[in-house]
């Protein structure tokens, strides 16, 4: 384990460097296609550019961040490095982002480990994403600039590293990259996937095609953001640990996928901004039977986030 460390540090190194200098393009391009101001630009910019090395740091040394103080340090960070500069700095908004992080890092450093202590804990994310807390908290020098994207990123790998540093859950992996067998099962639940959901889609009336397909360039970043930014983090709580829990618990397989199912579609009650949205729903508990049986033949959240981000992808790409 001590001889793969400095690997692992390498490799990160290497991937953040990379990363930095890609984000760092698309920023520019990004600044000079929507006539954002330098003032706003460089430090919205930086902020991420900040935030980059946490969000991969669970995939490659989590351990770095066991301690819940540090980790919950490194939450608002990234906030102060943009809101500041911007006069975007609330003080309201900070003791609240502050609040969020402490409880994400400290959660399983106090309390009992325990399955209620485990699902309380899933609840407590999913319940800060879907308030669109984030909205008032991460609030934009420029009209329509999304930087709440800052705290979904922050809230995505801040719960991952909990879980994984702080609480220890040895049967989950966070990585980015999957390996040749799990793109193989990705891609086959992927194929019955299709046309399950698209029988269903056009069943319960809400297939909207687009006029015409996402433009190319677009699209690319569409998979890309969908697969590390929905797919991996998702599967990760949906697959990785619900249903891997209950399957635990219960010690029936079959159960763990529908119920884990279930509520990953009572999860899409809000799509579209529309509450409830139960024939959506419906949707995506069929969607999430083909990622948990991705996930069942593989035992890895890589093969069911393949199946995610590409039907996700599709999705983004051809409807509305």
């Amino acid at each position: 384990m001590m001889a793969a460390m400095p690997n692992a540090l390498a490799r990160f190194r290497a991937v953040v460097g990379v990363g930095w200098v890609l984000l760092g393009l698309t920023a520019a391009v990004y600044a000079r296609m929507k006539a954002i101001p330098a003032w706003a630009a460089i430090p919205i910019a930086a902020a991420f550019l900040v935030e980059f090395p946490f969000y991969l740091l669970p995939a490659f040394a989590p351990e770095r961040l066991r301690s819940p103080w540090l980790l919950a340090g490194t939450c608002v960070v990234p906030y102060l490095v943009y809101s500041i500069p911007t006069g975007e700095f609330r003080v309201g908004g900070f003791v609240l982002l502050a609040a969020i992080a402490l409880a994400l890092s400290f959660w399983f450093a106090i309390l009992p480990r325990s399955g209620i202590v485990d699902l309380l804990f899933l609840i407590l994310p999913v319940a800060v994403f879907l308030s669109k807390v984030f909205e008032t908290i991460y609030l934009s020098p420029i009209p329509r600039l999304p930087v709440a994207y800052l705290g979904h990123a922050m809230l995505i790998r801040a719960s991952v590293t909990a879980i994984v540093a702080v609480r220890g859950e040895p049967g989950v992996e966070f990585r980015f990259l999957p390996s040749r067998r799990e793109w193989i099962v990705g891609l086959r639940w992927f194929a019955i996937l299709i046309p399950l959901c698209g029988i269903a889609l056009r069943a319960l009336g809400i297939a909207q095609l687009r006029p015409q397909p996402a433009p190319p360039l677009l699209a690319l970043g569409e998979i890309v953001g969908i697969f590390w930014m929905v797919a991996m983090p998702e599967e990760f709580v949906f697959r990785g640990l619900l249903q891997q829990w209950i399957e635990r618990w219960t010690s029936s397989p079959v159960a763990a996928l529908i119920l884990a199912s279930a509520v990953f579609g009572c999860a899409h009650l809000a799509f579209h901004n529309v509450f409830p949205n139960w024939r959506f729903a419906i949707v995506a508990a069929i969607f999430g039977l083909c990622c948990g049986m991705a996930w069942r033949e593989s035992r890895s959240i890589q093969a069911s986030m393949v199946t995610h981000g590409l039907a996700a992808a599709l999705y983004r790409v051809f409807f509305v």
